[in-house]
C-alpha cells in the first residue's frame, strides 16, 4: 500500500510545538484522554449495533487495552470500538480540531495557571494530540467497524504526518506511543512502569463503563517481569446508579472531571433518583467556573443521556432549559428506546417530565447553596446569574423560583448583592417601585445622572449590568405587587424633602421656564420628543430619560444585531433648573430676541446628555467643534476680564 505525507496545518503544528515543549506540567492526563477516546469509541459501536444489528461488527467482549513494551519503550492503547475510515482519519486527525484550534491557542496563552491550562486539553477536543507530551512518535492503527480496510497514520509531530491504508488492521483503534526517555526534573514519569499506569487508570478512569485491561509484561517490582493474563484495572462502577454514601467526593470530582472535561473540581454535585411509571437516574455537576463559551450561539450542553447504562447522546440538550446549559452530568433513563433522537427527544413526554424535574432539582440546590454556603452561592452567581436570568425570560413556570434565588447590586453601601425580597423588605414606607437602572458597567451607571436625586434621598436603587437585565424587568414587570421601574424611565415624583420647593415656587420656575422649554424642543424636533424640567438631576444639567413604554437604546441595539428592525424612539430632554449652565441659558434667552446664537448651546446640552449615559454624538466632529469654541471664549473672557481697564469700568 502506498503512503502519502502531509502538512499539519500551521495552527495545528503551532499546537503541537506547545504541547511537545512542556506547557502542561501534569502529564498523566494524556493517558486519561486516551482511555476517555475510547471508552467512546465502545459507546459508538455498541449503540451502532444496536440501530443496525446487520453490521458485521464484533460486540461480544468491548474493552479497552493497555500494553507495555519494556524494551522498545512503548505504551498502546487499544479498542475495539467503532474505529475510524481512512477519510475519518484525516479530516479529523489531521486538522486537530477544526474550528477549535484556535481558540484552544488563545485560551491557553490566557491560562494564568497550569491547572488551567492543563483542563484545556478535554475542552478543546484535541485529547489524542496529548499524547505527543510523552511520546516522541504516535502511531495510529484504525478500522472503522463493518468496513474491510484500515488506516494507519503516523507523526513525530514535527508538522507532518503519513496516511496508509492497510489491510491487516483489527476492528477498532490502536494508539502507540513511542514514549521519551523519564525526565523526573520534567515530570515525565516513566510510563513503562506497571504501577504508574495502575495509578493513572484508577484516578482518571475507574468510573468507565467498559473494562480497561493491563495485558503483556508486569511490574518487575510486583511480579519478577514475564508475561501475565489480562487484568483489569477499573471498577466499571456507575456512580449515579450507588447510594450518595457509598461514593466519595473524590470519586465524584473524577467523574466530574472526565465528563466536563474540567480540571477543577465542581462548585455542587446533584444527585436524584426518580422511581414510580418512569425511572431514572441522575447525577449533575455545577462546575466552579463558567466555560469560555457560556454565551456563544453553538455552544453544547453538558449533560450525556444513556438509557439503561448504554451511552445515547452527549450534549443533549433537551434535559434542561438553555438557561442551564452549564450544567454537567449524566441522566440514566430505564424506559427510553435505545434508538431515540433528538428529534424524538424534543417530542417525548418522558423527556419533557425528566426537564422539569432536573430543572426544579437544580434550582432547588441552588436556594441550598444561597441559605446555607453563601460563599457557595456568591460564586455561582458571579459565574452564572447572568445565563439564569435567561430563565426569566423564557421559563414563566419556574419564574418565581428563580426571582427567590437571583440577587442583584444595588446602591447599598455594604457592596453585597440583594434578591427582590430583601429590597422589598427594607423599602421605607410610602416607596411603591422596586427602582433599577440598567447600563453597561457598573462604573457606568454608578455615576449616571439619573441616579443623582435617589442617592441624596437615600432610595435604594438596583444595578443591573448584564444584556439581559434589559428584557427580563419588562417581562417580570412587579414583584409581590410591586413595580419593577427604571430610574431612566418617565417621570419620577420622590417624597419631597425639607428643602424641595413649594408648589408655589415649582408653579412659578415652570412658567418662567415654558419658553426656552418650547424654543428647544423646536430646535431640537429631530431627536426628542419633549423638553421638560426635572426632578431627578441635583447636579447634572441635563439627562434623557424614555417614556415608561418605549424601548431602551440598549435594546435597540440588541435587537438590531439580531437582524430584527426596530423603529428609533426619539426621547425626553430633562433640565436642570437649579443649574448654573441652564440659568444662565434660560436668562440668556429671555434677554434676547436674537436666539440664533443659542441654537448650538442648546445642541450642546442635548449631546452632553447622551455622553453622561455613556452614548455616542451623532456628529463627534461637530460635537468637539462647539466644545472647543466654547472653551475658547470661556478662556478668552477670563483672561481679558482683569487685564482690560474697558471692561473694569
Amino acid at each position: 500500500m502506498s503512503t502519502e505525507t502531509f502538512e499539519f496545518q500551521v495552527e495545528a503544528r503551532q499546537l503541537l510545538q506547545l504541547m511537545i515543549h512542556s506547557v502542561y506540567s501534569n502529564k498523566d492526563v494524556f493517558l486519561r484522554e486516551l482511555v476517555s477516546n475510547a471508552s467512546d469509541a465502545l459507546d459508538k459501536l455498541r449503540l451502532a449495533k444496536l440501530r443496525d444489528d446487520t453490521l458485521d461488527a464484533d460486540v461480544s467482549d468491548l474493552h479497552i487495552e493497555l500494553e507495555i513494551d519494556r524494551d522498545a519503550r512503548t505504551l498502546t492503547v487499544r479498542d475495539n470500538g467503532i474505529g475510524m475510515s481512512y477519510d475519518e482519519v484525516g479530516r479529523l486527525i489531521g486538522t486537530i480540531a477544526n474550528s477549535g484550534t484556535a481558540q484552544f491557542l488563545k485560551e491557553l496563552k490566557e491560562a494564568q495557571d497550569a491547572a488551567g491550562a492543563e483542563g484545556l486539553i478535554g475542552q478543546f477536543g484535541v485529547g489524542f494530540y496529548s499524547g505527543f507530551m510523552v511520546a516522541d512518535e504516535v502511531t495510529l492503527v484504525t478500522r472503522r467497524a463493518g468496513e474491510r480496510q484500515g488506516t494507519r497514520w503516523s507523526s513525530r509531530g514535527e508538522g507532518t504526518y503519513t496516511l496508509e491504508r492497510v489491510d491487516d488492521a483489527p476492528q477498532g483503534t490502536s494508539v502507540v506511543l513511542h514514549l521519551k526517555p523519564a525526565d523526573p526534573d520534567n515530570q515525565l514519569h516513566d510510563y513503562t512502569s506497571v504501577w504508574k499506569i495502575k495509578e493513572i487508570v484508577k484516578r482518571y478512569s475507574d468510573f468507565i463503563t467498559w473494562p480497561v485491561r493491563l495485558v503483556g509484561e508486569k511490574d518487575g517490582k510486583d511480579d519478577e517481569g514475564g508475561a501475565a493474563g489480562p487484568e483489569t484495572l477499573n471498577s466499571m462502577k456507575a456512580l449515579w446508579a450507588r447510594p450518595r454514601d457509598e461514593v466519595s467526593e473524590d470519586e465524584y470530582h473524577e467523574l466530574y472531571k472526565h465528563i466536563g472535561h474540567d480540571w477543577r473540581e465542581p462548585l455542587e454535585t446533584i444527585q436524584l433518583h426518580a422511581e414510580g411509571t418512569f425511572e431514572y437516574q441522575a447525577l449533575l455537576f455545577v462546575p466552579s467556573h463558567a466555560p469560555h463559551d457560556l454565551f456563544r450561539q453553538n455552544m453544547r450542553h453538558g449533560l450525556q443521556l444513556y438509557v439503561k447504562r448504554v451511552f445515547i447522546m452527549d450534549d443533549c440538550e433537551a434535559l434542561l432549559p438553555a438557561y442551564l446549559r452549564f450544567v454537567k452530568g449524566v441522566v440514566d433513563a430505564q424506559d427510553l428506546s435505545l434508538n431515540v433522537s433528538r428529534e424524538i427527544l424534543q417530542q417525548d413526554r418522558h423527556i419533557r417530565m425528566m426537564q422539569r424535574r432536573l430543572t426544579k432539582k437544580v434550582l432547588s440546590s441552588v436556594k441550598s447553596m444561597m441559605t446555607g454556603a453563601p460563599e457557595k452561592y456568591a460564586t455561582f452567581w458571579r459565574e452564572f446569574g447572568a445565563v439564569l436570568k435567561e430563565g426569566l425570560v423564557t421559563d414563566p413556570d419556574n419564574r418565581e423560583a428563580l426571582l427567590a434565588v437571583a440577587s442583584f447590586a444595588s446602591t447599598r453601601e455594604d457592596g453585597e448583592t440583594v434578591t427582590l425580597k430583601q429590597y422589598t423588605e427594607r423599602m421605607p414606607e410610602g416607596q411603591d417601585d422596586i427602582y433599577y437602572i440598567t447600563g453597561e458597567s457598573r462604573e457606568a451607571i454608578d455615576n449616571s445622572p439619573h441616579m443623582e436625586a435617589f442617592r441624596e434621598r437615600g432610595i435604594e436603587v438596583l444595578l443591573l449590568t448584564d444584556p439581559v437585565d434589559e428584557v427580563w424587568v419588562d417581562a417580570v414587570g412587579e414583584f409581590e405587587g410591586k413595580r419593577l421601574r427604571s430610574v431612566a424611565k418617565g417621570e419620577i415624583d420622590l417624597d419631597a424633602r425639607e428643602d424641595d420647593k413649594s408648589e408655589d415656587e415649582q408653579k412659578q420656575q415652570a412658567e418662567s421656564y415654558a419658553g426656552l422649554l418650547g424654543w428647544m424642543r423646536e430646535r431640537l424636533d429631530d431627536d426628542v420628543k419633549e423638553v421638560r424640567l426635572s426632578t431627578r438631576l441635583t447636579r447634572s444639567p441635563a439627562c434623557l430619560v424614555a417614556d415608561a413604554d418605549d424601548l431602551t437604546p440598549a435594546l435597540e441595539n440588541m435587537y438590531r444585531a439580531m437582524g430584527q428592525e426596530v423603529p428609533h424612539s426619539k426621547r425626553v430632554l430633562e433640565l436642570n433648573p437649579d443649574h448654573a449652565l441652564v440659568k444662565g441659558l434660560n436668562e440668556a434667552y429671555a434677554e434676547r430676541e436674537d436666539r440664533s446664537e443659542l441654537t448650538d448651546t442648546a445642541e450642546l446640552l442635548y449631546t452632553l446628555a447622551v455622553v453622561a449615559e455613556g452614548g455616542r454624538p451623532k456628529d463627534p466632529a461637530r460635537f468637539v467643534r462647539l466644545m472647543a469654541d466654547r472653551l475658547e471664549r470661556s478662556v478668552r473672557s477670563r483672561s481679558l476680564r482683569p487685564r482690560d481697564p474697558h471692561l473694569m469700568k
